[in-house]
């Protein structure tokens, strides 16, 4: 019943999977954890290396790399919003800082994850290896999507961070 010829089954393990995933992390999202300043950049570095990767092992075709772009600055938006979302606190007494996700920030990932399965569903495994295919471009937008949203989040934390330590 789906594009691979499987049964529903394997249809529904990955979106099943996705479930149990932020069941647990909603349940760990009321804690507070440490914010470290010095380490926010990992994070978009190794995505910008993951998608340079990427890029170079199968280059996108010039509609490929606008949608990149528009993906790229759209995920940024929405990374900077998602960055809002999460609250920073300094301890007065440490000083340390501490970070609280928000479920809507969390939502917001589940949400692009659910809908990059759903598109492989619809176009299936076999488009991949086509680069103008509609799922190569498709792909395209969510890979500079998924970089911008990252990087933008860790950027607004970062920036929030700093004042916070500074006004402390």
């Amino acid at each position: 019943m789906n594009a691979h010829g499987g049964n529903w089954l394997t249809a529904l393990l990955p979106f099943m999977l996705i479930g149990a995933v932020m069941l647990f992390r909603l349940r760990s999202m009321g804690r507070e954890r440490p914010l470290k300043v010095t380490t926010l950049w990992v994070v978009p570095a190794v995505y910008v290396l993951l998608v340079g990767a990427s890029l170079v092992g199968m280059r996108p075709t010039a509609l490929g790399w606008a949608l990149l772009i528009a993906g790229l600055v759209v995920g940024g938006l929405l990374g900077w919003h998602r960055g809002k979302l999460i609250r920073i606190e300094r301890n007065p007494e440490t000083g340390e800082l501490s970070q609280q996700a928000s479920p809507l920030a969390m939502l917001l990932l589940v949400a692009i994850i659910v809908l990059k399965l759903g598109a492989r569903e619809i176009f299936g495994d076999s488009a991949a290896g086509q680069p103008g295919s509609h799922a190569m471009l498709l792909t395209d937008t969510f890979i500079g999507f998924a970089l911008g949203l990252l990087s933008a989040t860790r950027l607004d934390l970062y920036l929030r961070a700093r004042r916070t330590l500074a006004d402390g």
